[in-house]
């Protein structure tokens, strides 16, 4: 299967193509907008800010890219920043505009009462929501977490969360939209049973 990663200089794109390619993936990494169109599936990889990643892919016409993409009904996985800026926006930059494929806001980590460090970094449990195909047999799974910020889904796009300071959104998605806040690149096992199961959910159609 034909997976095209987009490539807008995240810093992450590297590991994710080798993580998909491990699991059987015929990887692309690539910003061009017909190449993404002709991928059986998409990931949207994310490091980094907000606000950079957001211009970056628009300085690419990526997010057109992405947005065309989903409406096109293909499998597409986003990766930490890239489940942040599926939303609507972020506090960590409110002047950049999110590329509004779920409803919802990104929030910064509240947790100075409980004494606890920000960014969050470490392996979590997952614990899944709400069934899903790319979630089979991850519930209570150890994923790898690096973040300040996190998204506020609405409308039922919960999928799954994670504890630091109290419950936060760890996974999201939408009809055939779905992103993690963890790295499943960084997370041994659990993260490429994660991208093999997204695979053979794209196989299924």
């Amino acid at each position: 299967m034909k997976v095209a990663v987009i490539d807008y200089d995240a810093g992450n794109t590297l590991s994710v193509t080798k993580a998909l390619q491990k699991v059987g993936a015929d990887v692309d990494l690539t910003c061009d907008p017909d190449r993404i169109a002709s991928a059986d599936a998409v990931v949207l990889p994310g490091v980094g800010a907000f606000g950079d990643c957001m211009r970056e892919i628009r300085a690419r016409g990526m997010d057109e890219a992405a947005r065309e993409a989903f409406e096109s009904g293909k499998p597409f996985l986003g990766v930490c920043v890239g489940l942040q800026i599926l939303f609507d926006g972020s506090e960590e930059a409110p002047d950049a505009p999110g590329l509004g494929l779920m409803p919802g806001r990104v929030v910064r980590f509240d947790v100075s009462e409980q004494k606890l460090k920000v960014p969050h970094m470490g392996w979590n449990q997952l614990s899944v929501t709400r069934e899903h195909p790319v979630l089979g047999d991850l519930d209570g799974e150890a994923f790898y977490f690096v973040h300040s910020y996190y998204p506020e889904p609405e409308n039922g796009d919960l999928l799954g969360t994670s504890g630091y300071g109290g419950r936060f959104c760890a996974v999201a998605g939408r009809e055939n939209l779905i992103a993690t806040q963890f790295h499943p690149e960084k997370s041994s096992r659990a993260g490429l049973a994660l991208y093999k199961n997204f695979l053979e959910w794209g196989r299924r159609g």
